[in-house]
């Protein structure tokens, strides 16, 4: 599919939702998109598996990164797109086709921004880590996320989200003795042993650190529990995992050290971890950003790449068109007026004609 950078960002949010790019199933679509940035004599592109990377090199002092994520969930019996009364239904059109659409409207229609623009268009965001694209970028070539500045176009009801929580999953296990139901007495539940687990989470009360002026909630939540052998078996070890979403005001480390007290007395092994992002909004290109578009800003309870940026000292921020509650959700849709204003407010901010 041949895509139509002169077509405005709804009609172009339609093709790009239309083009199915579930996670590693991105190659048509990523074809697309670096078939029509090459056409652009403004930008320099080049392609790292099936993420596009796309620059403006006018010597500007301030460089600004804008990216966005390529692929989405499976399909849920909501494709093709279809635009009623406003709002733009599909796959993807909240997360995050629609800011990829006005990343592409952007990078086509503003040939002389007042900022160098590194646009990044990548896959694999949607699945496990060691797939992301944009990870995969920094880790082979991290001189392309470089910047003063990074805006990530996850949906957040088109206001800025400033930085993002750390998570970090931990398996805590607790040990028993085998015996047989009937004898109970003989032996020691495993399961029964959780109960203690779950009490504390029961007892959580969560930190609320304001950063930036911004105030973050931390949470503490159990989402799986495995155990037991047999029906008539007492079962000798029971694993309740934890998820544990940290205020970016702590590092891995201190999350982690975090949980072992807070489990003292049992087997805590992290399985999973990624860090949180500060919002930076004190930062001179992060400040500026907030100041021309207004509106409220909201701390990031959730973790996005965002992350990412925060690693290579790069401050970033979350802004981009959709209810993020929507997403990968079968009705997920995008308001119209949300992918239009996003885009006009970009688009001042980079200086291109409106």
């Amino acid at each position: 599919m041949t895509l139509d950078l002169t077509a405005d960002a709804v009609s172009l949010t339609r093709q790009l939702v239309d083009i199915e790019s579930v996670s590693r199933d991105e190659q048509q679509i990523a074809d697309d998109v670096e078939d029509a940035l090459r056409t652009l004599d403004h930008l320099t592109v080049s392609r790292h598996g099936h993420t596009v990377v796309a620059r403006t090199d006018l010597g500007r002092p301030e460089r600004v990164v804008i990216a966005g994520h390529l692929d989405t969930v499976p399909v849920n019996r909501n494709l093709p797109s279809r635009l009623e009364d406003g709002v733009l239904h599909g796959l993807g059109s909240c997360d995050m086709k629609g800011g990829d659409a006005v990343i592409l409207r952007l990078a086509a229609t503003v040939p002389e921004p007042v900022r160098d623009v590194t646009f990044i268009l990548y896959d694999a965001e949607e699945i496990e880590d060691e797939f992301n694209g944009l990870r995969r970028l920094g880790e082979s070539r991290p001189d392309l996320m470089e910047a003063d500045f990074a805006i990530l176009m996850e949906p957040s009801d088109a206001v800025v989200e400033a930085g993002c929580q750390g998570t970090m999953r931990v398996d805590v296990r607790t040990t028993g003795e085998r015996a047989h139901a009937a004898r109970s007495w003989k032996g020691v539940n495993a399961i029964h042993g959780a109960g203690e687990v779950l009490a504390r989470l029961n007892a959580f009360e969560p930190r609320r650190p304001v950063i930036d002026g911004l105030e973050y909630r931390e949470g503490l939540n159990a989402v799986f529990i495995t155990g037991g052998v047999a029906g008539n078996v007492l079962p000798d070890e029971c694993v309740v995992t934890v998820n544990h979403r940290f205020a970016p005001d702590r590092s891995e480390a201190e999350a982690e050290q975090f949980l072992r007290e807070f489990f003292d007395g049992f087997e805590v092994t992290v399985t999973d971890s990624a860090p949180g992002a500060l919002p930076g909004l004190g930062l001179p290109a992060a400040k500026e950003f907030v100041e021309a578009v207004g509106g409220p800003v909201n701390p990031k309870f959730g973790w996005t790449d965002v992350a990412r940026f925060s690693a290579l000292g790069v401050p970033a921020v979350n802004f981009g068109p959709g209810d993020p509650m929507l997403a990968h959700k079968q009705e997920e849709h995008v308001p119209v007026e949300h992918i239009e204003r996003c885009e006009l407010q970009l688009r001042a901010w980079l200086g291109g004609a409106p």
